[in-house]
């Protein structure tokens, strides 16, 4: 008995396992292949995290940690910046003293101010003790972080607003923008908290959004990223609103009455440094394990992303577009849905086309060609699945036409085998192989049998 028992133990593993097991093994090859992009992308570059004191509380902070580490892995340059809100609150309710807001301030008279500092300086101890973190079987084995922090903030006094003295409530009134690039370009991590000094040595409570946002537009970072209590700028009905640009987040904010109480602080700022020359900001839940990473390293992302411009570009190709265009359509041409292109053709005939890009990767693109007694086909018209949601497809088709007027075509017409209905919503009418101009029809494949669907201009 414990002889058979002995044999089945140490018997290979079944073919289901074994096929499990392979599948495992390329999915994560294909996986980490598909991140190699970003990260290539991101190596060098400068990051400014910022995050309230819920952020950090329970197992999030732990796994905040673990994400930062990979990036600073990866070569990000990194600057943390946090806030204590809730840390504060309690120190308050532990010496009985009552929290007092006006606007968007804390009411700091002095013994307020005595909470702040204690309240900062733990949160700040435990942020520098999670990252300096290496035991084995963790994702900061072997890892070495740097943790920097310094009098980079000088703060001045808000004052009195409304009438309303407040006292140690303060805002940046300088980024030692030198001395933290100095530091990041040494390889260290940079931990600043929400709270400022003045030349005069006072010390001040700070917005920790404002801090990040002067931080971010200070060194010229090439991301801002808040982590909220909300998964990222919805619309009243709660669908997540991906992409924002800087007017339209700005409207958001003073229409947003459903907007969480971290969005209606972070959306400000994120509109301001995003004006300011800051690349891209995003805006993600907390809530989530590995929401950071998602955003970061997947094409989709999981939150919003506020940027000065939009982030689709409709133009003319260019020659360096040629990897992306294969990439796009290739796809297409293996199911059928495209007639095969060669690369040699595309290099030739690159003028032809135009492109919607996205966040400079090519997710679109359809081609003109033009015959003879103002006719010209639409051709190779492409949109990436994951981005046919947005209307792209239509807005080539509209270029197209476009340049065709210009041209002086008066007929377009398009030859398909999977999407005649959708060219014919689009006024397209149904015609016949003879009606295509003689150079086109001589080169008809009877084998794919596309319809023919025609468009006076």
């Amino acid at each position: 008995m414990s002889q058979s028992h002995a044999k089945v133990s140490n018997a290979a593993p079944g073919k289901g396992e074994h096929s499990r097991s392979a599948a495992h093994i390329e999915g994560f090859v294909a996986w980490f292949r598909s991140v190699a992009p970003y990260v290539n992308l991101f190596r060098g570059k400068t990051f400014v995290i910022a995050f309230g004191g819920k952020a950090i509380l329970g197992p999030l902070a732990w796994t905040l940690a673990y994400d930062v580490n990979l990036l600073a892995a990866l070569g990000i340059r990194l600057v943390l910046v946090h806030g204590a809100r809730p840390q504060i609150e309690e120190e308050l309710r532990e010496k009985g003293l009552e929290s007092k807001y006006h606007g968007r301030y804390r009411i700091t008279d002095a013994a307020a101010l005595d909470c702040v500092i204690d309240a900062v300086g733990s949160v700040y101890l435990e942020l520098e003790a999670l990252l300096s973190q290496g035991l084995p079987d963790t994702p900061m084995a072997n890892s070495t972080i740097r943790v920097i922090g310094g009098n980079f903030i000088t703060a001045r006094p808000v004052g009195v607003i409304d009438g309303v003295d407040m006292q140690y409530a303060g805002a940046v009134r300088k980024v030692d923008a030198e001395g933290i690039r100095a530091q990041l370009g040494l390889g260290n991590l940079v931990l600043l908290s929400c709270m400022g000094t003045s030349p005069t040595g006072e010390s001040f409570n700070l917005a920790m959004e404002e801090v990040a946002e002067a931080t971010a537009v200070a060194i010229g970072a090439d991301k801002l990223i808040f982590l909220s209590d909300s998964r990222g700028a919805t619309d009243i009905d709660g669908t997540l609103l991906d992409e924002l640009t800087a007017d339209a987040a700005e409207r958001l904010t003073r229409i947003g009455d459903w907007l969480s109480a971290d969005l209606k602080r972070y959306l400000p700022c994120a509109v301001r440094a995003s004006r300011a020359g800051v690349g891209r900001v995003h805006v993600i839940g907390y809530a989530e394990d590995g929401t950071l990473l998602k955003e970061l390293f997947s094409r989709e992302g999981v939150g919003t992303v506020i940027t000065r411009e939009s982030l689709d570009k409709l133009r003319d190709a260019r020659p360096d577009d040629i990897g992306g265009l294969i990439a796009l359509i290739e796809p297409l041409e293996e199911d059928g849905t495209l007639v095969r292109r060669e690369r040699d053709l595309l290099e030739r005939e690159i003028s032809r086309f135009s492109v919607v890009e996205h966040d400079g990767v090519i997710v679109g693109c359809a081609a003109l060609y033009p015959y003879g007694e103002g006719q010209a086909e639409l051709a190779c018209l492409a949109v990436h699945p994951q981005y046919r949601r947005w209307g792209h497809g239509e807005q080539l088709m509209k270029r197209i036409e476009a340049r065709a007027r210009a041209a002086g075509v008066k007929q377009l017409f398009v030859l398909t085998t999977v999407t005649a209905h959708w060219f014919i919503e689009r006024g397209f009418a149904e015609k016949t192989v003879d009606e295509l101009p003689d150079e086109k029809r001589l080169v008809y494949n009877l084998q794919r049998r596309s319809k023919v669907l025609m468009k006076p201009l």
